[in-house]
Order: structure tokens, then C-alpha cells, then sequence
């Protein structure tokens, strides 16, 4: 298949890109395309010239997860047409990259790491202002159940008159 023929999914090992993988293999039937799983790995810049790079096992690492996340995803019912990919580099630009004239990339809404209350985290948000392809971002169940803490801004008044005091939302109840 060309690359059209294609669904790119970002695999990280966190249960909504295990999820956004079983979706992708119900939705490329309907596409005409393949499943292509895609796990990256980078050094953090961060290290350099303080703790020499063992990519061998960052590869090997982000190789088990792969095949981990298509284990869960599937179990022994991998899909035929399903392929997947090491990548060395920065997760949104290579799934950019994978998804370069693709039928559709899927991504979880947050994988390992970020911030919580972020609506998307910087991979998924990056993939989809950045993507030449549609983009799907997969939230799973527990998404919703978490609860957010936010601070109010000292402008603003509850209905108490109450300015500048910690708030607890549960997601699922808005």
C-alpha cells in the first residue's frame, strides 16, 4: 500500500495510546489502509555532556514497550496488515514524519509524562496543529474521572464573593 494507505499511531505504552491503537485498527478497514505503529525515542538534551547516552537501552526500552502496547491492544488477534516502528527523535516530529501523506494519524490525549489539567499534552497538540493528515486524539475513560485543580485569578468572584481560592473541578461532572 502507498501512504495513503496508511494509519500512523504513537505508541508510548500509556493506556490511551494502547487504546488509540485498537481504534485505529477498527477505523483503517474503512480507510483502505494498514495500521503503522510508531514508538519513539530520544535522548533528553538535557543529559548531554553530563551522563554518556546508552541508546541501546533507550531503543530497547521503547522497543518493549511497543511490543507490550500491541500485546494489551490485541493480544494474540494482531491485526495481519498491522507494522510497527522504532524511531530515534523527538515524538511530534517524527510522528509527523511517519504521518506525512497519511490517511490518518491517531494519538493518545496524554501519554507518560505532562502536566495535569492540560486539556492535550505537547505531542498530541503538536501533532495536530503541525499534521498534513487528519488527526485523532483518543481520550480513554479515565480522562474524564480525574479531578483538576486550578487557582483563581484575583479578579475573579465565586458566587460567594470569595476571589483568589483554590477550586477542585471533576472533569466528568461538567
Amino acid at each position: 500500500m502507498d501512504a495513503e494507505g496508511k494509519v500512523v499511531v504513537g505508541v508510548d505504552g500509556s493506556d490511551s495510546s494502547v487504546e488509540a491503537l485498537r481504534l485505529a485498527a477498527r477505523l483503517a478497514p474503512g480507510l483502505g489502509a494498514r495500521v503503522h505503529a510508531v514508538a519513539c525515542w530520544h535522548f533528553p538534551e538535557m543529559y548531554a555532556g553530563y551522563i554518556p547516552p546508552d541508546f541501546e537501552a533507550f531503543e530497547a526500552s521503547t522497543a518493549k514497550t511497543l511490543a507490550q502496547s500491541i500485546e494489551k491492544a490485541f493480544g494474540p488477534d494482531v491485526p495481519e496488515t498491522l507494522t510497527s516502528e522504532l524511531v530515534r527523535g523527538p515524538a511530534p516530529a517524527m510522528l509527523l514524519e511517519a504521518a506525512a501523506g497519511a490517511a490518518l494519524l491517531v494519538v493518545g490525549r496524554r501519554g507518560h509524562g505532562g502536566f495535569m489539567g492540560l486539556h492535550l499534552g505537547s505531542v498530541s497538540t503538536a501533532c495536530v496543529a503541525h499534521a498534513e493528515c487528519p488527526v485523532l486524539v483518543v481520550h480513554t475513560k479515565d480522562d474524564h474521572e480525574r479531578t483538576h485543580h486550578f487557582r483563581r485569578g484575583a479578579a475573579s468572584k465565586d458566587a460567594h464573593g470569595d476571589a483568589g481560592r483554590d477550586v477542585s473541578v471533576n472533569a466528568a461532572k461538567r
